[in-house]
C-alpha cells in the first residue's frame, strides 16, 4: 500500500465520469463509417471503419437493414471506449435500442467485460443499464431455412479455415470477410481461393494515450464487434448470412468470481449468439448469424484441420501477431503462450511430430521448460488460462490420446503429463470419445448438418 501512496497521481481519473454517450453515427456511399461517442461533456471519441462495397454484387440494397445494423455496430463497438472509465450511466442520443437489443448490450457491457473487471481487481462487474426503446414491430425471428449468400469471417487460425470449408461443401454461395489483413489472414484467403471483403477499423487514437495515463484497460468482447462489422458489410453487399467459427467450448467460462462466471470468450458463446439473433429480428429482419462449428470441441476442429494440409503453412493462431501496437506484434508463433501450446497440443494427436516442428519451428512437447504451461491447460492452476483455448477436459483428452501413440509418448512433456498429471484426475475426466463427439446444441440450419458431420467426423 505504501508504494501506491508514493506513486505519481494518474493523469486520467476514470472515476470522475457519470455517463457514456452515444452521440452519432454515419455511413457514406463508399462504406466509410464514423461512430461518435463521449464521456460526459468532456471527452469525445470518433472511430472510423472502412467497409468494402462490391458494386458488382448485383443485389438490391435494403436501406432499412443497413441502418439497423449500423445502429447495432455503433452500440456494440462503443464498449472499447466505455471501458476506459466504466461510468454508471449510458445515454443513447441517436435513439434507444429495442428490448432484445438492449438486453444484448447489457450483457456485453457487463459480463463481456468480466475478464477486464477480474484482472483489474474491480469491486465487481460493470452494470450499466441500457434504456429500452419501443417494442419491435412484431417481426418474428427468421424461420429455419438455408442461407442464400453467406459471408464467412476469417481470422487466420484453424477454426475459420474449417468453417469456410464446411460452408463451401454445402454448396452455399459464399465469400470471406476480414477486419484487417494480418499475414495469416491474407495467407488463408489465398489458400481458400475465394473472394474476400476486406474491412478496416481505426480506433480513436486517444485510446492509446488514455491507457498510458491511467484509463481502465483490458479485454473487450471483440468477437461481437467483428460479427457486427461483418453483418453490416454483408448487408451492404447483398449477403443475408454471416457464418461464424465459434466452437462449443467458447461457452465455458474460466473462473467464478463474485458469483459470476468470467469467460474470456463470452461474446463467442452460444448465449450471445442467440441474443444477437433476437436483436437482428428487431433491427434487420432477414439477416442471420450463426456458428457452423458450435457443436464441435476444439479437439474435433483440430482433427478436421489436420486433414487440411494446404492451410497448414498459412495459419497462425498466436495472438501475438494481432496486437494493436505494431511495435509489440510478433511475426510467427511465439511458442510461449497458452494459445500456442493449446493449438500444438490439440493438433498433436492427429499429426506427425516432424510436421508440427516444421510449422512451429520447435517441438514444444519435447521441451522441459514447457511442462508447466501445458499443465495449466488442464487447469492445474485452478482454471484454464484467459485465452481462446479449449476446455480442460479437451486438453486432458489430447494428453490421453498422445499417451497411446508411440510417436508422441516418449516426448519429455508428454511423459511428465502422463506420470504427474493424469494420476490425479478421475479416469473418466477427459475421455477422448466424449471430447470428439459433436453436440446437438447448435443453431446450424438442418440442411448444413450433414456437411458439418462430414468435415468434423472421424
Amino acid at each position: 500500500m505504501a508504494a501506491d501512496t508514493e506513486r505519481e497521481p494518474a493523469l486520467f481519473d476514470p472515476t470522475k465520469f457519470e455517463s457514456f454517450r452515444f452521440l452519432a453515427r454515419e455511413i457514406d456511399e463508399d462504406g466509410h463509417v464514423a461512430l461518435r461517442y463521449a464521456l460526459d461533456d468532456e471527452l469525445v471519441f470518433v472511430e472510423h471503419l472502412h467497409l468494402p462495397i462490391d458494386r458488382g454484387a448485383g443485389a438490391t440494397l435494403d436501406e432499412g437493414r443497413v441502418q439497423g445494423l449500423l445502429a447495432l455496430l455503433h452500440w456494440v463497438a462503443g464498449v472499447s471506449y466505455f471501458k476506459v472509465s466504466l461510468p454508471p450511466g449510458v445515454s443513447c442520443e441517436t435513439g434507444q435500442p429495442p428490448p432484445a437489443t438492449a438486453a444484448l448490450l447489457d450483457a456485453l457491457y457487463s459480463e463481456g467485460l468480466g475478464e477486464l473487471a477480474y484482472t483489474n481487481e474491480l469491486a465487481g462487474l460493470p452494470a450499466p443499464s441500457f434504456p429500452r426503446g419501443g417494442e419491435a414491430a412484431g417481426i418474428p425471428p427468421r424461420p429455419p431455412g438455408e442461407p442464400s449468400r453467406a459471408l464467412v469471417p476469417v481470422g487466420g487460425g484453424k477454426d475459420s479455415a474449417v468453417a469456410l470449408e464446411i460452408v463451401r461443401r454445402s454448396g452455399c454461395e459464399l465469400a470471406l470477410f476480414s477486419l484487417g489483413d494480418a499475414a495469416p489472414i491474407a495467407r488463408t484467403v489465398a489458400v481458400a481461393g475465394l473472394p474476400r471483403l476486406l474491412a478496416r477499423r481505426d480506433l480513436d487514437p486517444r485510446l492509446a494515450s488514455l491507457n498510458e495515463a491511467g484509463a481502465i484497460n483490458g479485454h473487450v468482447p471483440i468477437t461481437a464487434i467483428v460479427t457486427c462489422a461483418a453483418l453490416l458489410t454483408a448487408a451492404l453487399n447483398g449477403f443475408d448470412t454471416v457464418v461464424m467459427a465459434n466452437e462449443r467450448s467458447a461457452s465455458a467460462g474460466n473462473v467464478r468470481w463474485h458469483g459470476v462466471e468470467i469467460n474470456h470468450q463470452f461474446s463467442k458463446g452460444l448465449r450471445v449468439e442467440r441474443m444477437l439473433r433476437s436483436a437482428l429480428a428487431e433491427l434487420a429482419p432477414g439477416m442471420r448469424s450463426f456458428s457452423i462449428l458450435r457443436g464441435a470441441s476444439e479437439l474435433a476442429i483440430a482433427r478436421a484441420f489436420a486433414r487440411m494440409e494446404p492451410y497448414h503453412q498459412a495459419f497462425t493462431s498466436c495472438n501475438a501477431l494481432f496486437r494493436i501496437d505494431a511495435g509489440r506484434r510478433a511475426s510467427a508463433w511465439c511458442c510461449d503462450c497458452p494459445k500456442c501450446r493449446f493449438v500444438y497440443l490439440a493438433l498433436a494427436p492427429f499429426s506427425e511430430p516432424e510436421h508440427l516442428r516444421e510449422l512451429f519451428g520447435r517441438d514444444l512437447l519435447d521441451e522441459d521448460g514447457q511442462f508447466e504451461g501445458f499443465a495449466l491447460l488442464a487447469a492445474s492452476g485452478g482454471h484454464k488460462p484467459f485465452e481462446c483455448v479449449g476446455e480442460e477436459q479437451e486438453s486432458v483428452a489430447a494428453i490421453r490420446l498422445l499417451a497411446t501413440q508411440d510417436r508422441w509418448s516418449g516426448h519429455r512433456v508428454v511423459r511428465r503429463l502422463v506420470e504427474e498429471l493424469l494420476p490425479g484426475l478421475p479416469s473418466a475426466f477427459g475421455d477422448p470419445a466424449s471430447a470428439l463427439a459433436l453436440s446437438d446444441e447448435t443453431d446450424v440450419p438442418a440442411g448444413m448438418l450433414d456437411d458439418v458431420r462430414a468435415v468434423l467426423g472421424a
